[in-house]
């Protein structure tokens, strides 16, 4: 029965994991939907220096599409030899030490931020590219899309994959129309408007075309999130992740070269502020029609669900930090459709607040994008080097040739990024890395601390029977009452009630019916008045215990508070918080006092006497 029991639980996890062609519906929609921002951040460069400039956007791209089909092979070997993700964190953690792995996983927790901010705020761009109307709404769009993507992905990583399987498609195929359709045409369909260029071109120097570099190499960053996700396929989990790299590297590849193709055919400048080159593009391939207006709302969808990427990638990285001591282990939890609850939710909160603070402008946020990625890139592919020479296994000079000739190209091009982008905001990610860095090793040295003081790992003494003081307080005669008085009695050597009687003449008369009641329930427990003048109800409970504690007769000293769980959330606001306020002011005014607080269901509490509480 256990076996048959442990195979269904482990047959109903499986359900919920992702497929091939799933996995790059959910975790690929950052990298497919950078064809929309990455190109057109060339333009911009290139376009400083003039018309004749632009000419070199082809040969920038076929540039970035190398370094990309360096990268797919490279990951394709990651996700082989660490098939439980991680990525760059899991392989600078085993092969480069604690402190790479450390700076892997800020840098790319920085991209996963980040990536989710320009994917809402460049497929809310999209939308007011179409209906130039929406424009002074983006911010208030970027936040509505955020949320709606948040909570699809706390519905669970399988059911949000499906749901992304046809907005995948139907911008595959939308880019297929575009491209197929303006290498088609001999000239634009509609007059193309944007910034005019001057044709006498400046020197395009090798600085202008390795910042253009830098700027199109944003089309990068996602790559690396499926090695990174692993663990959410389903079995055979390594070979499925595989050949969604392989697709995810294909398809890219093939839309950023066909959309650099396009621009030079039409002689593309900067766009205005209320469109984008893709738009331009689209209008041009297919013309002003529903085809345009169709193309752009899809661009919108899946841009905006790009963020999904983040979504799969950082939650899963929160996690092994926090299996790493590196994180709180509230990341390494599971809800009941298998998603880190609190890794997306703490992404959402970060995300919102860039695009709060960059209006929802996707060009206030490039500068610092696809660094903190080009980081994990390069310690990725350093540590593969390491791995394949420590493994020396048949082919091991051949994948670690590849590896190196990755890592190579990623420095270069993080130093190109560093060095282009610094004073646009790069210097951002280079104070933001170390300080998250800082933030993971003082997590590790409290839990190490704890583990110390706990014994953690050690056999601990033979346990033994403590003589024990139970307090309870309480503010009246109740079932309640009656359940702490039992449970009290349950666990201590000793108990005693306590309630607090305020200087005040109907407080005093109170207090003199509460002690007659007591006294006719007989309960065999003394009860304990505590005077106080203000009316405050921890300051004079926390003077008991401190009397207590001074007194040597009992080993443990424990405060016993019940309350009632709320049936609602709602209800939360109407109970009074005493159990809220007597644990803070116990924890920091006391040193040996152990707080218990019991939590009863309403209706279990109101139940018959003789029927057993449910906690």
């Amino acid at each position: 029965m256990t076996g048959m029991t442990d195979s269904s639980a482990e047959d109903q996890e499986e359900r919920h994991r992702l497929t091939a062609f799933e996995g790059l519906a959910a975790l690929s929609l950052d990298a497919l939907s950078s064809v929309a921002y990455g190109p057109q951040a060339i333009v911009i460069v290139l376009g400083a220096a003039g018309a004749a400039a632009l000419d070199y956007t082809l040969p920038v791209t076929i540039a970035i599409t190398i370094l990309l089909a360096v990268l797919v092979f490279s990951y394709r070997q990651v996700i082989e030899a660490f098939p439980g993700g991680g990525g760059a964190y899991a392989v600078a953690s085993r092969h480069l030490g604690r402190q790479a792995s450390l700076i892997a996983a800020a840098s790319l927790i920085v991209d996963y931020v980040l990536n989710a901010a320009v994917g809402v705020s460049a497929g809310v761009a999209a939308l007011w590219s179409a209906f130039p109307n929406l424009y002074g709404a983006r911010v208030w769009l970027c936040l509505g899309v955020l949320a709606l993507i948040t909570g699809v992905n706390l519905w669970g990583v399988a059911e949000s994959a499906r749901v992304f399987i046809g907005p995948t498609v139907a911008f595959i195929v939308s880019m297929a129309i575009v491209i197929v359709g303006g290498l088609l045409r001999s000239k634009p369909d509609v007059v193309i408007s944007g910034e005019h260029l001057s044709q006498a071109t400046a020197a395009v120097g090798l600085l202008l075309l390795l910042k253009a570099f830098a700027s199109g190499c944003s089309a990068l960053t996602g790559v690396e999130a499926i090695a990174n996700a692993v663990p959410e396929f389903k079995k055979p989990r390594a070979r499925r992740a595989q050949h969604t790299e392989m697709w995810l590297g294909i398809l890219l590849g093939a839309m950023l070269i066909g959309i650099s193709v396009l621009i030079r055919k039409f002689h593309l400048g900067i766009p205005p502020d209320d469109s984008t080159t893709l738009a331009q593009l689209t209008a041009a391939a297919v013309g002003h029609n529903i085809i345009f207006y169709a193309i752009q709302l899809i661009t919108t969808v899946l841009l905006a669900l790009a963020a999904n990427t983040s979504f799969g990638g950082l939650p899963v990285l929160a996690s092994l930090l926090a299996r790493d001591n590196n994180l709180p282990h509230l990341f390494r939890l599971k809800a009941d459709r298998q998603v880190h609850r609190y890794g997306i939710s703490v992404l959402a909160v970060l995300a919102a607040i860039l695009l709060v603070v960059a209006k929802g402008n996707t060009q206030a946020l490039i500068p610092v994008f696809a660094i903190g990625v080009f980081v994990g890139f390069t310690l990725s592919q350093t540590g593969m080097v390491r791995h394949w020479h420590e493994q020396h296994s048949d082919g091991w000079l051949a994948r670690a040739c590849i590896n190196g000739l990755g890592a190579v190209l990623t420095a270069a091009a993080l130093a190109i990024e560093l060095v282009s982008k610094f004073t646009e905001g790069a210097w951002l990610v280079v104070i933001v890395v170390p300080l998250l860095v800082l933030l993971f090793d003082r997590i590790h040295r409290t839990y190490d601390r704890i583990g110390q003081e706990l014994g953690l790992g050690k056999q601990p003494p033979p346990p033994h029977k403590i003589d024990s003081l139970v307090v309870v307080p309480v503010a009246g005669l109740s079932r309640l009452t009656a359940e702490a008085i039992s449970a009290a009695l349950s666990i201590g050597d000793e108990v005693r009630a306590i309630t607090v009687c305020f200087a005040d003449p109907e407080d005093e008369q109170a207090d003199v019916e509460f002690r007659d009641q007591w006294e006719a329930w007989h309960p065999n427990v003394p009860l304990i008045t505590l005077r106080s003048v203000h009316r405050v109800l921890a300051p004079p409970i926390i003077k008991y215990l401190r009397e207590l504690e001074a007194d040597d007769r009992h080993d443990r000293l424990v405060v016993l508070i019940v309350e009632v769980q709320p049936a609602h959330w709602w209800q939360w606001i109407l109970y009074n918080q005493r159990g809220v306020i007597l644990q803070r002011a116990i924890q920091r005014d006391t040193v040996n006092v152990v707080v218990c607080r019991l939590r009863y269901q309403l209706a279990t509490v109101a139940a018959p006497a003789g029927a057993a509480p449910t906690l």
